[in-house]
C-alpha cells in the first residue's frame, strides 16, 4: 500500500518532486566531484613523485662547479641515500623555435638535459621513463598545452653560429618543473646531441640533488650542506616545495570546488526543509483527515519519509554516477601534468561516501522537520487549512499606497512587508546565489589584474628584464643599467639584484637566505604589515619566510654582511606566491660571488613603444629575459586562470539554477496558498496580468535585497575565504579587484532577468484560480 500511495504522490506532484530530485542530485554531483578532484590531485601527485623518484633536496647552482668536493662531502654523509649532478645547458628563448616563431618573450628558463640514470626521472605522458636517441627531442607538457605541439613537430636551435632541429618523440612530466608557477623547464635530448649544445650554445648549470634515507631530516641536512661551504650559486628546492608547487594550480580549483559544494549543501538543506512544509502545507487537509480517522503519526510520518528517503537516495546515486563524467572537466589538468595514478578502492569510496553523506542528511534533515505533526491538530487543520508557519505579521511597517506606485506594486510590498519571515528562505537563496557568482569572478578578475604582480613579491611596471648568471653578467647588467639610464624613452626604473645572505638560526648555526637589494620606493609593494626596508639595518620577509622564521614586524634576525654579523629589523611582510616564496628584501651591498640573478623594472613614457624597446633591449643584452607584465602574468597564472575561468562558468550556472528553482516552488506553493485571495481579487476586476506583477514585484524586492547583502558578504568574507586557500601558497592576504560593471551590473541583471521569467511563468496557474472554485471548495 505504501508504495502505491508513493507512486501516486510522486505522480501527483511532479514538479515539487523533480525541482527537488535535481536538487540533491547536483549537491551529491558537485561534492562528489570535489571530493574526487582532491583525491586524484592527491594520488596523481604521490604517483609521480614515486615513479620518478623525486629527489628530497636539490641546489640549484650557476657557474665553476668542484663536483669532486660535492661526491666527496655527499659519500662521507650517512643521511644520504644517492645524489647526482645534472647538467644543463640553458639556451636563450630568442634562439629556440617550437614552430615558426621564436621564444624571445618567455618568462621561462629553458634548460637542455639528458635523462638522469638513478632518480629524478623524467616521464613520459604514460608515466614511463623517457629515452632519446640523437635528433630527437621530449618537450616539457608546459609547452605541449601552451604551444599546441604534436608528436613530430620540430624543434629547432639557432644562434647564428649554431642551428641544429630535432624531432618531437614525446612530451615530459617533470616533478620539480611541472607547473608554470616555476619558471624553469627541462627539456630532454641524447647524451651526444648536449655534448654538440655545449659546444655550441647556451651557459652551463646544474642542479645538486640528493634523497636521503629519511626524508623528514631534510632541514638538518639542508643546515648541514650550506655548512659545508659547498657550491650554492642559486636556490635551494626541497621535497615539500615540490608538492606544493605542483599542487598549486588544481589545489586552488579543487578548494574553490569544495567551498562551493559546502554553500550548495548548506542551500540544499534549507531547501528541503522548505520544500517539505510546501508539501505538507497542500496536505494540509489530507493530514488531518487521517489524524482524525485514527491514522498514528508515525504512519504518517513514515509516508512522507519513505518518499523522501527514495528520492535522496536515488538522486545520490544520480549525482555520484554523473560526477565520473563531469569530473574530467576538472581533472584534465592534472592527467596532463601528473597523470593518472593507479585507481583504488578510495578513488571511489570517498566520493560515493561524500554522496553518501549527503543522503544521511537530507534523511536526519527530513525527519526533523517531520516533527512539524506533533503540532497538527486535526480539527485546527481543517479549519484554517494553515500550518501557522507563515502567518500575516500586522503593523510591520505603515506603507501606505501613493499616486507614484499602482495597486499591484503597493499590494506586492505591502505582502512582503506583512509574511517576512516567509520570505527567509527566499532571501537566504539570493545572497547565496550572489555570493556564489560574484566571488569566483572577483577572484578571476584579480588573477588577470596587472596588480596581482604585487602577490608575486614584484613591484608593478611595464617591461621586466632578467639577467641570469653567465661569465659576463656583471658587465652586461652594468650596460644595461646604464642604457636604460640614458633612455629618453625610459620614465622610471629600478635596478635590482637577488644574492645570498646568511642568516643565524635558533640553533646559533647559519642557514642561507635569498636578499633582494636595491630602491624598493621606485615600484612599491603592497605589505600585508610594515612597510619596505628605508635603511641598511632593515628587512622586509616574504609572508612564507615571516611563518618559517618565526617573525614579525618589529622583531630582529642576524645576517653576515660583509663577513660580520649584523642585526637587522624586520620592516616589513609582504605576500609572494612565486617559486615557494620565500624572499626576502633590504637595502644591502649585495655579494658579487653568490648573485642569484639581476633584474631591472622600468616604465615607459609612451607604451606605444612597448613592444619595439623589448624588441631592442633582447637584441643589445642577449640572452637576457625581457617580459612586459601581462604577459609575465599570462605564462605563470595561465594554466590556473584557465581552470578558474571554468569553475566560474560552474559557478554563474549554479546561481542562476538555484535561484530559478527555488523562485518556481516558492511562488507555487505562494499561489496555492493565496487561493482565496486570488479567486476575490479576480471576482472584483483584477486582470490576471495585474496580480502576475504583484508576485513578480514581491519576488524583485526579495532579489534586490539578497543581492545587496550577497555583494557586500562577497566582498567582506570572499577576499577572507580566498586568502585562507592561497595562504598555503604565501598569498595570506588578498584584495579583490573588482570589475563594477561585471560584480554590480550584469551579475544583478542576469538574476533579474531569470527572476522575472521564472515568476511569470510559475504562477500561470493562477487562471485556474475563481470564486466559484473557492466557493466549491
Amino acid at each position: 500500500m505504501l508504495l502505491r500511495m508513493l507512486r501516486n504522490d510522486l505522480m501527483r506532484k511532479k514538479g515539487i518532486t523533480a525541482a527537488l530530485f535535481i536538487f540533491v542530485l547536483l549537491a551529491a554531483l558537485l561534492v562528489s566531484s570535489g571530493s574526487r578532484m582532491i583525491m586524484e590531485l592527491t594520488s596523481s601527485i604521490q604517483y609521480l613523485f614515486s615513479e620518478s623518484k623525486t629527489p628530497h633536496f636539490v641546489q640549484m647552482h650557476s657557474g665553476d662547479l668542484d663536483q669532486a668536493k660535492v661526491n666527496t662531502w655527499a659519500e662521507g654523509n650517512a643521511m644520504v641515500e644517492q645524489h647526482q649532478i645534472v647538467e644543463m645547458v640553458n639556451i636563450n628563448g630568442a634562439n629556440l623555435y617550437l614552430g615558426a616563431e621564436s621564444e624571445k618573450n618567455t618568462v621561462m628558463d629553458i634548460d637542455f638535459v639528458t635523462q638522469n640514470q638513478q632518480f629524478d626521472y623524467l616521464l613520459n605522458l604514460n608515466s614511463e621513463i623517457i629515452q632519446v636517441r640523437d635528433g630527437e627531442i621530449a618537450v616539457p607538457v608546459y609547452y605541449l598545452q601552451q604551444n599546441k605541439l604534436n608528436i613530430g613537430d620540430q624543434v629547432r636551435i639557432n644562434n647564428g653560429a649554431f642551428e641544429r632541429s630535432y624531432t618531437i618523440v614525446d612530451f615530459v612530466r617533470d616533478a620539480q618543473m611541472n607547473p608554470s608557477v616555476v619558471h624553469s623547464k627541462r627539456f630532454i635530448v641524447s647524451p651526444d646531441d648536449l655534448g654538440q649544445l655545449k659546444q655550441g650554445v647556451g651557459e652551463m648549470e646544474y642542479l645538486i640533488e640528493f634523497r636521503l634515507h629519511d626524508p623528514s631530516k631534510t632541514s638538518e641536512f639542508t643546515q648541514a650542506y650550506q655548512n659545508a661551504g659547498l657550491p650554492n650559486a642559486g636556490p635551494v628546492v626541497t621535497y615539500g616545495l615540490f608538492q606544493i608547487l605542483n599542487g598549486m594550480t588544481d589545489g586552488i580549483i579543487a578548494a574553490v570546488i569544495i567551498l562551493v559544494s559546502l554553500v550548495l549543501i548548506l542551500i540544499a538543506m534549507l531547501c528541503i526543509r522548505f520544500t517539505m512544509l510546501a508539501t505538507i502545507e497542500e496536505d494540509y487537509r489530507e493530514i488531518s483527515v487521517m489524524k482524525a480517522i485514527g491514522i498514528s503519526e508515525k504512519d504518517i510520518k513514515r509516508l512522507y519519509l519513505i518518499k523522501y528517503v527514495f528520492m535522496a537516495g536515488l538522486a545520490s546515486i544520480l549525482g555520484y554516477i554523473a560526477s565520473l563524467g563531469v569530473n574530467q572537466l576538472f581533472v584534465s589538468n592534472i592527467m596532463l601534468y601528473m597523470g593518472k595514478a593507479p585507481a583504488t578502492l578510495l578513488h571511489f569510496a570517498v566520493p560515493l561516501l561524500a554522496a553518501g553523506l549527503i543522503f544521511t542528511m537530507v534523511v536526519l534533515f527530513c525527519r526533523a522537520v517531520l516533527r512539524r505533526f506533533r503540532s497538527i491538530s486535526a480539527v485546527e487543520a481543517l479549519r484554517t487549512g494553515s500550518l501557522g508557519d507563515t502567518q500575516i505579521v500586522r503593523n510591520r511597517l505603515n506603507l501606505s499606497r501613493n499616486r507614484w506606485s499602482s495597486v499591484p506594486v503597493f499590494l506586492g510590498l505591502k505582502d512582503v512587508m506583512q509574511r517576512v519571515k516567509m520570505f527567509r528562505l527566499l532571501l537566504f537563496v539570493f545572497i547565496v546565489s550572489s555570493f556564489i557568482m560574484i566571488v569566483p569572478l572577483n577572484f578571476l578578475n584579480t588573477l588577470q589584474a596587472p596588480s596581482f604582480i604585487s602577490y608575486m613579491g614584484v613591484g608593478q611596471s611595464d617591461i621586466r628584464i632578467d639577467l641570469k648568471h653567465t661569465n659576463d653578467v656583471e658587465q652586461r647588467y652594468a650596460r644595461l643599467v646604464n642604457q636604460i639610464e640614458n633612455d629618453a624613452d625610459v620614465q622610471k626604473y629600478s635596478p635590482l639584484v637577488t644574492s645570498q645572505f646568511k642568516i643565524r638560526n635558533a640553533e646559533g648555526s647559519y642557514d642561507n637566505l635569498s636578499v633582494e637589494s636595491g630602491d624598493f620606493s621606485i615600484f612599491p609593494l603592497s605589505y600585508l604589515s610594515g612597510n619596505a626596508p628605508a635603511t641598511d639595518r632593515e628587512i622586509a620577509l616574504s609572508d612564507a619566510n615571516s611563518n618559517d622564521l618565526k617573525l614579525k614586524t618589529g622583531d630582529q634576525l642576524t645576517l653576515q654582511v660583509g663577513g660580520q654579523d649584523q642585526v637587522m629589523t624586520v620592516s616589513g611582510i609582504y605576500q609572494d606566491v612565486t617559486n615557494g616564496g620565500k624572499t626576502a628584501k633590504a637595502l644591502l651591498p649585495y655579494n658579487k660571488d653568490s648573485v642569484l640573478w639581476y633584474v631591472v623594472s622600468l616604465d615607459l613614457k609612451d607604451r606605444g613603444v612597448m613592444a619595439a624597446k623589448i624588441a631592442t633591449y633582447e637584441k643589445d643584452f642577449s640572452p637576457a629575459r625581457v617580459t612586459d607584465l601581462q604577459g609575465y602574468l599570462n605564462q605563470t597564472l595561465g594554466g590556473t586562470i584557465q581552470q578558474l575561468k571554468l569553475v566560474t562558468t560552474l559557478a554563474l550556472a549554479i546561481g542562476v539554477f538555484i535561484s530559478i528553482l527555488i523562485t518556481s516552488l516558492f511562488l507555487q506553493m505562494m499561489v496555492a496558498k493565496d487561493n482565496n485571495d486570488i479567486a476575490v481579487l479576480r471576482s472584483i476586476g483584477f486582470a490576471l496580468s495585474k496580480i502576475k506583477l504583484k508576485y513578480v514585484v514581491m519576488s524583485l524586492v526579495i532579489l534586490i535585497v539578497g543581492v545587496a547583502a550577497g555583494t557586500i558578504l562577497s566582498n567582506t568574507l570572499g577576499p577572507m575565504l580566498v586568502s585562507g586557500i592561497m595562504s598555503s601558497f604565501g598569498a595570506s592576504k588578498i584584495v579583490f579587484v573588482i570589475d563594477p560593471v561585471q560584480a554590480y551590473v550584469l551579475c544583478p541583471l542576469l538574476l533579474a532577468g531569470t527572476i522575472i521569467i521564472t515568476a511569470w511563468i510559475s504562477i500561470q496557474s493562477i487562471r485556474e484560480t475563481s470564486i466559484s472554485k473557492m466557493i466549491v471548495e
